[in-house]
């Protein structure tokens, strides 16, 4: 968009070909004088009229879309009934009417994940807009009067007017939370739209609206809980049942947890097909749970796909950075690249399980946050004394009890907003002592401090009146958008795979948060009220097992066949001479590592990550995937495998 120079055809057209992998389906485009709209449309409903752009009735109103507007046909019968006329059977163009009738706020209206881009002609304003928990990315830049924006910071990028300058503070929040919180991206010129929010641009600047929050005030307190449990069951298969609306076939991804459980569970009441479910294998027993999904299927009876494969993780790292666009540093990424690519040979469309968690108090860290509450009174003073006394001790610093404690004898001598990240990559002193004097002066110089305010502003900001309900707020607005939804988004579109998750329907969601406390977190018990709901669908033993991440045995490569990685990658003259990092510092978690003494994976995964983004993003005149070339190459780790 500008408000000078005619659109470049053939930029738009590069921007869209950087990421045909999200819509493999058809191109489209918009260019009119200064504007231009570009899509890559991954057919999913109406395949035969549904290409993109999509216009209302006297071409004055169109709009591009990357998601789906599950509630289509309830919208489009209602704006029927007011008198729009429709020129297609596709979800899409439901947006262009209720734009006609509501203006900027038609987004209130939907019920979906979307990015979208509208342009009104005869206004000249152009209206972006993100769905409201973030499952679809919209990033953006404005200088000089224009604006650029897209699915991910590759497109925007293409056009070398914008400048790739590095957003130190997002450097220091991924190296405290493991990615790039919203609005901040790792390009200083660039933005992420946070979720639920509009972007309104017109004459050369542009205005946010947050039109969207996840209230935990809506509850009466006075359901009994065979109520709440016939809630969460019917919201639940009303949100499967939207979710099953495809021109295309579609699956379901099963762990054979309680989230991927339970959805399999509606599909199988909602569908008239066999459900078709999908799990990866690992030969690495505390991250395999293939045995549990198949336990699920023959329960549920799905035509279940299992793959086992020997991933090679050198191979799948530069796939990784490249297709992450900006510096991520949960390693489960490689698992979900696996599931994907595996599951599109067979579907076009996806179920999962994520949200469960965020709505019902499912990690046990939640328990961990109120035995600290339990413990407040103990004095800030005694907490840091007995912190300071543990550090000298000599104990393991990230093993087992050491841990634990260490970390409970932190979180007791911070504020409550501090707790939820004193287990992070890397602590305020710990990123301080990581950062050479150039870098921390450039860092401490920033007025925002934005690693301390992103947890911070979310925790003061919630109306949850109870400290359990606060910390699933902070994690909805924090955790599951910028890093859940993330991981999951980029690693599915880059098999050109899309993924619907009942659990995050925002309906189910406010049912969710309008429970009492008490119901998802009973002492130790997580997700309690949600187990029950599900208790004439699943069986006990299933939903009581212990809870299994989703992971890689990231520490024990870095002792095995990939430990030379993080010295050749992170000690290399390439990385050393950009002056951000003291040497000593990493050679020492290089180091403490191979030794047994600190678990450092994650820690040097990420910094790897960061490296290797630097060499893809930044460094080259265009982005361009990064090579990797190492001595370990030819010893893989095992993690995955083929029979």
């Amino acid at each position: 968009m500008s408000t000078g120079a005619p659109v470049d055809p053939l930029l738009l057209d590069r921007m869209c070909e950087v990421i045909e992998h999200r819509g493999p389906d058809s191109r489209g485009a918009f260019v009119d004088g200064g504007v231009g709209l570009g899509i890559q449309r991954l057919a999913i409903i109406d395949l035969s009229t549904g290409d993109q752009p999509i216009y209302n009735e006297d071409g004055s109103v169109v709009v591009v879309l990357n998601g789906e507007i599950y509630n289509y046909r309830e919208l489009r019968h209602s704006l029927e009934r007011r008198g729009h006329r429709f020129g297609t059977e596709t979800d899409t163009e439901t947006i262009v009417h209720l734009y006609e009738d509501h203006g900027e706020a038609c987004v209130e209206h939907l019920r979906g994940m979307f990015a979208f881009a509208l342009w009104d002609r005869s206004r000249r304003q152009l209206l972006l807009a993100r769905d409201r928990v973030g499952k679809k990315p919209l990033f953006y830049a404005q200088r000089d009067g224009s604006l650029w924006f897209g699915s991910e910071p590759k497109s925007i990028l293409q056009d070398r007017a914008v400048p790739r300058e590095v957003d130190l503070g997002a450097v220091d929040c991924f190296l405290r939370l493991g990615y790039v919180p919203d609005p901040l991206s790792a390009f200083r010129a660039l933005r992420k739209l946070p979720p639920a929010h509009t972007l309104t641009w017109r004459d050369g600047s542009f205005r946010t609206r947050r039109y969207w929050r996840l209230s935990y005030r809506s509850g009466d307190g006075r359901r009994s809980e065979a109520e709440m449990q016939e809630s969460i069951r019917r919201e639940l298969l009303e949100a499967t049942r939207l979710r099953l609306r495809s021109d295309v076939p579609l699956g379901a991804f099963l762990s054979g947890g309680v989230d991927s459980s339970a959805v399999v569970a509606a599909m199988v009441r909602e569908s008239s097909a066999r459900v078709k479910t999908f799990s990866i294998g690992f030969d690495v027993g505390a991250y395999d749970e293939t045995d549990q999904a198949r336990e699920v299927s023959r329960l549920l009876d799905t035509d279940h796909e299992e793959l086992r494969v020997e991933a090679k993780a050198l191979d799948v790292l530069p796939t990784l950075v490249w297709q992450y666009g900006e510096p991520f540093a949960d390693p489960s990424a490689i698992p979900s690249l696996y599931l994907a690519e595996m599951t599109r040979r067979h579907v076009t469309v996806a179920l999962n399980g994520d949200g469960g968690d965020e709505n019902f108090a499912g990690y046990e860290r939640y328990h961990a946050y109120e035995v600290v509450r339990r413990l407040d009174w103990i004095p800030d003073s005694a907490a840091r004394l007995g912190a300071r006394a543990l550090d000298r001790s000599g104990l393991p610093k990230r093993l087992g009890s050491a841990r634990r404690l260490r970390w409970l004898l932190k979180a007791l001598a911070t504020e409550p907003y501090e707790r939820i990240v004193t287990n992070s990559l890397f602590l305020g002193p710990e990123r301080s002592e990581l950062y050479t004097p150039d870098l921390r002066e450039s860092i401490d110089r920033d007025p925002e401090r934005p690693a301390a305010s992103v947890l911070r502003d979310a925790y003061l900001g919630s109306d949850a009146e109870t400290s359990v309900e606060r910390y699933l707020d902070v994690d909805v607005q924090t955790y599951l958008a910028g890093a859940l939804l993330v991981k999951v988004d980029i690693a599915t579109m880059a098999h050109s795979l899309e993924v619907r998750s009942p659990l995050l329907d925002h309906r189910f969601m406010e049912m969710a948060a309008s429970l009492p406390a008490s119901s998802k977190l009973d002492g130790s018990r997580t997700k309690r009220v949600f187990k029950d709901a599900l208790r004439p669908w699943l069986p006990d033993h299933i939903l009581d097992r212990p809870k299994m991440g989703f992971g890689v045995p990231l520490a024990s490569w870095f002792r095995g066949a990939l430990r030379r990685l993080p010295e050749e990658v992170l000690l290399d003259p390439r990385t050393t001479d950009r002056g951000m990092f003291r040497q000593e510092r990493v050679r020492e978690l290089i180091d403490r590592h191979l030794q047994g003494s600190e678990d450092n994976a994650e820690r040097l995964w990420a910094l790897i990550q960061f490296e290797l983004w630097m060499r893809s993003y930044v460094d080259p005149e265009v982005p361009t995937p990064p090579t990797l070339s190492v001595t370990t190459a030819s010893a893989q780790p095992s993690g995955f495998f083929r029979p």
